[in-house]
């Protein structure tokens, strides 16, 4: 998938909650491909915008995309949640979008997809250690078991780790495809109406894994909340249930007097998903929630 043809996830609803009319800095914090990115700056000329992303491969297309706008832009190889030593006097807004992009989906190289058949990698950071290969070769059953349960809120995860660790003992268990068959052999899987593969809570596990997406995520809130100016506004778009429990609850608990905070005020009372117009567009798009808040 070419920069071009990148959409946005509920980009006007995330453009009117950062209000980014206001001049200053805006914070990017997943560029992606720089869909959102490049309608702040494109709509805002007195808007400067920092952007940060691990993929390489994703960041050199945004630079490229958003080269139009460079005296205004600066982009970061770098993991978001572990550089809060920007200046943050002048920021307006901070947006989060937490899902992975159809340029990474779309790639079976990758490893992030079911669907096409690839190695199994799901690395967002090509520099990090940690493969989905590694996960499903070395760790224990319990181990597995737990990561299907907590990342994917799956079912009888116990016997799907027993048959991984059986057969990686006879054959290595290297490719999607691979993994995909003893997910629907375990499962038993007919494809239904209506009815998600399980392969895809399964992938969606070790992804989460691999990039360890859910660590540090609350805190990181926490931490930027209190450093950034007052009316300054957060907007951060979620995938699945665990990164939206994790937002709300920190931004209730950041809200609240009564738990010694109160410097938040919360902007969207449930969490805002795609018109169904968006969803015909994008299908992707369909499991997305976008909540916000403002410094007070």
């Amino acid at each position: 998938m070419i920069a071009n043809e990148h959409i946005p996830v509920l980009l006007e609803e995330a453009l009117q909650y950062l209000d980014v009319q206001r001049e200053g800095i805006y914070v990017d914090c997943t560029l992606g491909l720089g869909g959102h990115a490049l309608e702040i700056l494109k709509r805002n000329p007195k808007a400067q915008l920092i952007g940060f992303d691990i993929d390489e491969l994703s960041l050199r297309q945004a630079r490229r995309r958003l080269s139009p706008y460079a005296d205004r832009l600066t982009l970061y190889y770098s993991d978001f949640r572990y550089h809060l030593d920007i200046d943050f006097s002048r920021i307006r807004g901070i947006l989060i979008d937490l899902g992975i992009s159809s340029f990474q989906l779309d790639a079976p190289e990758r490893g992030f997809t079911f669907n096409q058949d690839g190695p199994l990698d799901m690395r967002m950071d090509q520099r990090n250690k940690t493969t989905a290969l590694k996960i499903i070769e070395k760790y224990s059953e319990p181990k597995l078991a737990n990561i299907f349960q907590e990342y994917g809120e799956l079912k009888q995860t116990r016997r799907l780790a027993r048959e991984i660790v059986s057969r990686r003992k006879t054959k290595k268990i290297e490719t999607t495809g691979q993994l995909r068959q003893i997910v629907e052999y375990i499962y038993q899987w007919r494809p239904q109406k209506g009815k998600i593969h399980p392969a895809a809570k399964v992938f969606q596990s070790l992804r989460i894994e691999v990039n360890q997406e859910l660590r540090d995520l609350d805190s990181f809130l926490e931490r930027t909340v209190k450093k950034i100016p007052d009316r300054t506004r957060l907007v951060v778009i979620s995938f699945h249930s665990l990164e939206d429990r994790i937002i709300k609850h920190t931004f209730l608990r950041l809200a609240s007097p009564e738990q010694g905070q109160g410097i938040l005020k919360i902007l969207t009372k449930k969490p805002i998903g795609p018109s169904e117009e968006e969803v015909s567009r994008n299908s992707r798009s369909h499991s997305a929630k976008l909540r916000a808040a403002e410094k007070i």
